[in-house]
């Protein structure tokens, strides 16, 4: 599977009780599809997934998979070591994933011979294509660009998401460097997704309450439609930047979700908080320009 285009991380919705709510997410999940999205992921940054049981995941992966038909569905793999790493890698392939996206161990800082042999490891064991997640704003943990391209030459390594700002030089690095075939895709909520296609970005991995606004931007700058894609994508400034708050972030982007109706419950989990009052407020003013 060759993997390009716009992949939204979906949010994992929650009762006001905390539990799963399935039907908001096969919602939110087929209107991905409908809103322009060429595949969705799962167990991102914006999923929540540090605050998913493995039984959690296993039924996220479920109702995604089976509302997804035949689009890509990519799974995060985030643990704490190669063993763990395994574990939530054959998990997810069993569970009908397309591809993993892989964040390195970050709990202790591996180098990089140790991360050449885990992303290797990952791969050959799961046996469906691996993202490496470049994300060191989470992980503390820094891939310099030859060692990507050093990666991207591993079988079953079939792309990258870069997350380290700033994020357009290091993708046209990256870029530069890998095989062709070589899938590059920007994150960051999609704050540089422009820039990031100019230096040789395929695609772009952002949080899921816009979908139906980022699509067209994005088709128009593969159009050569540049100055309108500009606009459009200068229009959503306000809330991509609102929405990569830490600590807040996941709220932000199930108030969005709330209001557009798409998912019952702005719920999270701990450590993620709720808006408070005056957050809400600046996040209604924000909406009120794009719906």
């Amino acid at each position: 599977m060759v993997l390009s285009g716009l992949i939204p991380i979906l949010a994992t919705p929650f009762t006001d009780g905390g539990e799963l709510d399935l039907p908001s997410l096969r919602r939110l999940t087929e209107w991905q599809l409908a809103s322009g999205a060429d595949g969705v992921a799962v167990f991102g940054m914006a999923s929540e997934g540090f605050a998913l049981t493995a039984d959690d995941r296993a039924r996220v992966l479920a109702e995604v998979r089976a509302a997804a038909g035949a689009a890509p569905v990519v799974a995060g793999v985030g643990a704490t070591s190669t063993a763990t790493a395994l574990e939530q890698a054959l998990a997810a392939r069993d569970g009908g994933a397309d591809a993993l996206m892989v964040l390195p161990p970050y709990l202790v800082k591996p180098s990089g011979a140790q991360l050449v042999d885990f992303y290797g490891a990952v791969a050959e064991r799961a046996g469906i294509d691996v993202m490496v997640q470049d994300a060191p704003g989470a992980t503390g943990v820094s891939m310099p660009e030859p060692l990507i391209v050093e990666l991207s030459k591993l079988d079953g390594v079939t792309s990258v998401k870069v997350e380290a700002p700033p994020t357009a030089p290091k993708v046209g690095a990256v870029a530069a460097g890998v095989p062709d075939g070589f899938a590059v895709f920007g994150g960051q909520n999609a704050l540089f997704c422009l820039e990031e296609y100019a230096l040789g970005a395929v695609g772009t991995m952002p949080a899921c309450e816009f979908t139906d606004l980022l699509a067209p931007v994005l088709a128009d700058w593969a159009a050569g439609r540049a100055a309108q894609a500009r606009a459009g994508h200068a229009r959503l400034l306000p809330l991509i930047r609102f929405g990569m708050q830490p600590g807040l972030a996941w709220a932000v982007h199930k108030e969005v979700l709330v209001r557009r109706g798409l998912i019952d419950s702005a719920a999270v989990r701990s450590p993620a908080r709720p808006l408070d009052r005056d957050s809400r407020a600046l996040l209604d003013a924000i909406t009120a320009e794009l719906w």
